[in-house]
C-alpha cells in the first residue's frame, strides 16, 4: 500500500510513485471509462438533480480543467457541488489533501479511489478525475470526461444561469464532434505521447504528429476568433486547457519544443483571448500544474524538482483577436465572478501588467 510522508520542511513525499513510461513502447492512452450517464430522463439510475451530485477534480489535470471551466460558464455551481484534489497522486490515487484533515468535506472520503470501490469493489482500472459522484451513496458515477462536459450542457439545461452560452449548439454538433477529434488524438494527447514515449522512434513519430496538427488548427484560426462558429464551444475548452499546459510543462517536461506557444502567434494570441475571457484564466492555476507534472512524473523527472520558469507575464497582454469579429458568449454574458471558496489564488494566476505610467 502506497503511503505519504513528510519531508523536513512539511512537504508531502510519495513512497510510491506511479510509472508512466514503458521501455520500447508508444504511449497508448486507456479510453474505457465508466459509461454511465446523469440524464434528465436517468434511463442509467441517475437522473438531473441539484445537489446530488459532487464534480471532483484536480486544477492540475487538463481534463478536470475542462469540467471546471465548463461548470463555471454554464453556471452549475449550485447545482453540481466541486471537490478539489490536490495537484500530486501515487499510483494509488488522487487525494484530498488540500482539504483539513486530507478529508473531503462532503464525501468524507480522504482519496477518490475510496468512491470507485464504493461502487466497484474490485475496480482496477485508473483512478481519474475527473469524476462524477453520487453524494447519497458514496459511489462513483463516471469519470468518462468527454461526456461530463457534454452531458452539462444538454442534460443540465435546467440548472444553466441565465445568459449561460451554447457550448454544443445541435446545428453545430457534426463541425464540433470532427474538430475535437483531431485536437484530441493529435493535440491534448499529442503531448503525452511525446512525453511518454518509451523510444526514441516513438516520441519522433509523437511530436512530428503534435506540431503537424498545431499547423493545421494554427492555420484554421488564422481566419475565425474560435474553432468553430463565432463563439466559444466544446471546442475551444477542449484546446484550451493544452496550450495552457503547454509552455509551463509540455514543452520542457515532454519535449514538445520546436517552439513555445508564445513563439507561435495564431496560437498564442488565441490562447490569450480565452485566458482573459471569464471562465478560463480565473480556473487555472500554474502553480499546481507545474507541480503536478514535475512531481508525480518521477520517471521523467527523477528529482521532482518543479522549475520557477517560465514568466506568465504575458499571458494578460492584448491580443487583439477582437479585430476577427465573434461573439464569446453569443448571446449570453459572461459568468460571474467564481464563489469564494472556488477561486484561484493571485499568486498561482498569470499577473496582471501594470498600465503603463
Amino acid at each position: 500500500m502506497s503511503t505519504q510522508e513528510s519531508d523536513a520542511s512539511g512537504n508531502s513525499t510519495w513512497t510510491t510513485p506511479g510509472k508512466y513510461v514503458e521501455p520500447g513502447s508508444d504511449f497508448v492512452r486507456d479510453t474505457n471509462y465508466i459509461e454511465t450517464r446523469i440524464t434528465r430522463d436517468g434511463s442509467d439510475g441517475y437522473p438531473v438533480e441539484p445537489g446530488r451530485y459532487r464534480l471532483v477534480v484536480a486544477r492540475a489535470c487538463p481534463w478536470a480543467n475542462r469540467t471546471i471551466i465548463v461548470r463555471r460558464l454554464l453556471g452549475l455551481e449550485d447545482a453540481i457541488s466541486m471537490g478539489l484534489c490536490g495537484p500530486t497522486h501515487d499510483a494509488d490515487s488522487w487525494t484530498f489533501d488540500l482539504d483539513p484533515g486530507g478529508v473531503d468535506p462532503v464525501l468524507q472520503i480522504p482519496r477518490i479511489k475510496d468512491a470507485y470501490l464504493a461502487r466497484f469493489p474490485d475496480y482496477e482500472k485508473g483512478i481519474t478525475v475527473p469524476a462524477m459522484v453520487d453524494v447519497p451513496t458514496g459511489q462513483v458515477v463516471t469519470n468518462n470526461f468527454p461526456q461530463i462536459t457534454i452531458d452539462f450542457s444538454t442534460e443540465w439545461t435546467e440548472y444553466h444561469r441565465d445568459g449561460a452560452p451554447a457550448l454544443y449548439p445541435e446545428h453545430l454538433r457534426a463541425e464540433i464532434d470532427e474538430v475535437n477529434h483531431g485536437v484530441f488524438t493529435e493535440i491534448n494527447n499529442g503531448v503525452y505521447r511525446c512525453g511518454f514515449a518509451g523510444s526514441q522512434q516513438s516520441y519522433e513519430r509523437a511530436y512530428a504528429r503534435l506540431f503537424t496538427h498545431l499547423d493545421v488548427i494554427s492555420e484554421r484560426l488564422s481566419r475565425q476568433r474560435y474553432l468553430v462558429g463565432d463563439t466559444i464551444t466544446e471546442a475551444d475548452v477542449r484546446l484550451f486547457t493544452t496550450l495552457a499546459r503547454f509552455d509551463p510543462v509540455y514543452h520542457g517536461h515532454f519535449k514538445c519544443n520546436r517552439s513555445k506557444l508564445s513563439e507561435m502567434p495564431v496560437l498564442w494570441a488565441y490562447a490569450r483571448d480565452l485566458y482573459q475571457t471569464p471562465g478560463f484564466g480565473d480556473t487555472t492555476d500554474f502553480t499546481q500544474i507545474k507541480q503536478h507534472y514535475y512531481m508525480v512524473h518521477t520517471d521523467i523527472n527523477p528529482t521532482g524538482i518543479v522549475p520557477q520558469g517560465p514568466d506568465l507575464s504575458g499571458w494578460n497582454t492584448p491580443h487583439h483577436r477582437e479585430e476577427l469579429g465573434g461573439r464569446p458568449f453569443g448571446d449570453g454574458t459572461p459568468p460571474p465572478p467564481p464563489p469564494a471558496a472556488e477561486q484561484v489564488s493571485p499568486r498561482d494566476a498569470a499577473p496582471v501588467a501594470a498600465d503603463p505610467l
